[in-house]
């Protein structure tokens, strides 16, 4: 009989969504998040607003038109003077730095003969961006003076993208592989953030009502299945009201703040989008932005979407049931550290694989397995689906993990009523194994 079962979900979940500090962490998180958004965004807009010039001193004569003005570097040339002069101006003009190119042998370049001066230490990216340039420059003036022409060269270049197709007609490519990738990475590092959140909420709340006594009267008329079942159903709907909101709410501050403080969010990305706009005006790149493109939309979305519904409902319903477990069997968070460890491992281990096996083959024998393993499942199923996973073993793996979510709960039920009568007493593995079997 489960008729008490809506019962207690109900009782469950209103007792969560009431409680003060849910309630304030639900409205406070976001808050507090976009606020650090925010500063994060206003700073990122101060730095690249800021524009850096970046005096040259070309002795050789051979980079003076190499250097070409951007949107946030100016390039200043300085001519007929020394380097100490040269130094003196730059540092009371108060420009970036300054860039020493010396006479440089047309044959032979030394590092020696090249350096930056400036007050403070230059950005990683600027000295890279800088070598980049000077790389282009002096290759392209070797091979000149080499008799060779560059124009030919750049005209000769091979470009080589090698056409992937099954043997049923099925084409794909290597971009394919990276939004596929990407897709179940993110799915599965969301299941890992969610449990470790709402996971913790669910044992907190056995222990509380455990060491409340009110159990004791609570468990005399109902099965110790069905309240297990309720805490872990309504605990979890509590925390998705609560991620609801926190997206909603967070949608409506981020709009709010963009609006009346004149914060531009994109400034965030702008590095990002200049490098998008090079792509866009080469062909090149526009190719592989289509290719892009092409594999999103290559995706099995309709199964990506159903099959994630599924397998992270039932993943985290699987592990909430494992912390239902361990609140049933201590009466204090201090006594959950020896149990914890033991159930993230796998979570881990399904990432560690998904991110490092899968990719390279998805339908190899430790991906396939582990895909069935309800403690590994919910993660490598999710990152192999885009990859083209039969039907028969998405459903059968899925059948595995419900079906082990219904024997875990049976379990920590059995450690639940063993447990009441248990209080105070820290349990071990083996007083657990006695208590199951009760």
């Amino acid at each position: 009989m489960m008729n008490h079962l809506p019962l207690i979900i109900k009782r469950e979940y209103l007792t969560k969504v009431k409680n003060k500090s849910f309630i304030v962490m639900t409205f406070l998180s976001p808050i507090i998040m976009m606020i650090l958004i925010s500063v994060v965004a206003y700073l990122s807009q101060l730095n690249n607003d800021k524009q850096r010039t970046i005096s040259i001193l070309d002795e050789s004569g051979l980079v003076k038109d190499a250097f070409q003005n951007s949107e946030h570097t100016k390039y200043h040339m300085i001519e007929d003077m020394t380097l100490v002069e040269a130094k003196a101006i730059v540092k009371e003009t108060s420009n970036y730095g300054l860039l020493y190119i010396g006479k440089l042998d047309a044959t032979n370049f030394e590092p020696k003969q090249i350096e930056f001066f400036s007050e403070e230490s230059p950005s990683l990216s600027l000295i890279s961006d800088l070598e980049s340039i000077l790389e282009r420059k002096l290759t392209d003036v070797k091979l000149q003076r080499e008799g060779v022409d560059i124009e030919k060269i750049k005209t000769s270049k091979a470009s080589v993208a090698i056409e992937q197709e099954s043997f049923d007609g099925q084409k794909t490519s290597k971009t394919d592989s990276i939004v596929k990738l990407i897709f179940g990475g993110a799915a599965g590092y969301l299941l890992f953030m969610f449990i470790i959140i709402y996971g913790n909420m669910i044992m907190r709340s056995v222990i509380e009502e455990k060491t409340s006594r009110i159990i004791e009267v609570i468990i005399s008329s109902v099965k110790p299945v069905q309240l297990m079942l309720g805490k872990i159903i309504g605990t979890s709907l509590a925390g998705i009201t609560q991620f609801l909101v926190w997206i909603l709410l967070g949608g409506v501050l981020l709009i709010i703040i963009s609006a009346v403080f004149g914060i531009d969010m994109a400034q965030m990305q702008s590095p990002q989008e200049e490098m998008m706009k090079q792509a866009m005006q080469n062909p090149e790149m526009t190719m592989q932005v289509q290719d892009i493109m092409n594999a999103f939309y290559n995706l099995p979305i309709t199964n990506l979407i159903i099959a994630f519904v599924l397998f992270f409902i039932s993943g985290y319903l699987l592990y909430s049931s494992l912390y239902a477990s361990i609140g049933a069997a201590v009466d204090n968070e201090t006594d959950t550290q020896q149990f914890l460890l033991p159930i993230m491992m796998p979570l881990i281990l399904a990432v560690y694989i998904g991110f490092f096996t899968v990719i390279e083959d998805p339908h190899g024998t430790v991906s396939t397995v582990f895909s069935f393993i309800p403690f590994t499942s919910p993660v490598v199923m999710l990152m192999r689906i885009p990859f083209g996973v039969p039907l028969w073993q998405q459903v059968l793996s899925l059948l595995i993990l419900i079906g082990t979510f219904i024997l875990i709960v049976w379990f920590a039920a059995k450690i639940y009523r063993v447990g009441i009568l248990m209080y105070g007493k820290k349990p071990s593995y083996k007083e657990l194994m006695k208590w199951i079997k009760y």
